[in-house]
């Protein structure tokens, strides 16, 4: 008896078993997380490479322009081009309508937005106050393929990762200060950059004075984006186009317009009825509406903490009284 009973197996306690799954399969989730992250990271690595040529890209597109305008114009060739004219010159005859353009605009970061609709994700701070929540839904309706969850307790690398894994273009974040929105983020996935925006002058829906403005039509807007000509509101305007889709037919009736005046971007949301044709025009304001100023656009996702600024705004620095932007 005594031999049988310690050749008999044991059967470990169930408890015990759970534990040491959930050791396993916890081991592997870690795992994968780590190789998620380091992949990331290189891709990252990657962008930031392919975006520091673009430098020595635009440097040679200028010298091509000109070697190409001075031959046109039967103009002698500069004296800083000389030594490179040959090969200059060789390009350019190689060159056809595809290839003259700027090169760096092949890393731009939209450069294949129009392949498909954006997907963009909108939440708000930790913690908001319900006006913020009543803002942050009205947004939402701004976009017709945008979706709206719920802050909660996660932070902004698993905000990031969450539009990484479920293929979101584009996420907005938007703030507030006692109440009052007070700032919007836009960053753009999934290695950025990433667009702040101060708010001001909010007024919501339920706040808009026109009368019968009924339901938000689900319907893709025209865009109206108007007096962006400097390259930094090129850029600002590339940024904001790009989170609604394009309209699929001319019978859309909803406008949204992004006016700069004085660096405020004033937005503003209508639709618009012709009773008696192309000449009598009735618009109607949906809202909600507010003023945005850009203070910074950075080279990267609103996480990254280390990446590069590309343009953040300086109001103390001398400039002229009527600088703008």
């Amino acid at each position: 008896p005594q031999r049988r009973a310690r050749g008999r197996t044991r059967t470990p306690r169930p408890g015990v078993v759970a534990g040491q799954l959930a050791l396993v399969f916890g081991a592997r989730e870690v795992r994968s997380s780590a190789a998620m992250i380091r992949r990331t990271a290189r891709l990252r690595r990657e962008f930031v490479y392919r975006k520091s040529l673009e430098g020595k890209e635009r440097e040679l597109y200028e010298k091509k322009r000109k070697i190409r305008q001075c031959l046109e114009e039967g103009k002698v060739i500069p004296t800083e081009l000389r030594n490179a004219e040959v090969s200059l010159r060789n390009e350019i005859t190689l060159e056809d309508a595809s290839t003259a353009a700027n090169g760096a605009s092949a890393d731009d970061e939209y450069a294949r937005a129009n392949e498909r609709d954006p997907k963009v994700l909108v939440t708000t701070s930790r913690d908001p106050s319900s006006r913020l929540t009543q803002f942050v839904k009205e947004v939402k309706l701004l976009m017709p393929t945008a979706r709206r969850i719920n802050r909660g307790a996660q932070v902004l690398p698993d905000l990031v990762e969450l539009c990484r894994s479920n293929d979101f273009t584009d996420l907005v974040v938007v703030h507030e200060h006692r109440g009052e929105p007070d700032g919007l983020v836009v960053s753009h996935m999934p290695f950025g950059p990433t667009a702040y925006f101060g708010l001001s002058n909010t007024v919501m829906r339920h706040d808009v004075k026109d009368q019968d403005i009924g339901t938000v039509s689900e319907a893709n807007p025209h865009l109206v984006l108007e007096n962006f000509t400097t390259p930094l509101g090129k850029r600002t305007a590339n940024i904001l186009k790009h989170l609604f889709p394009a309209p699929k037919d001319g019978k859309s009736k909803r406008v949204i317009t992004f006016a700069n005046d004085a660096d405020y971007v004033s937005l503003r949301h209508h639709t618009y009825e012709m009773p008696r044709g192309a000449k009598s025009v009735a618009l109607t304001e949906v809202g909600p509406r507010f003023e945005m100023k850009l203070y910074q656009i950075k080279l990267g996702t609103i996480d990254a903490d280390d990446a590069d600024v590309e343009w953040a705004l300086r109001p103390f620095m001398r400039s002229g009284k009527k600088r703008r932007l």
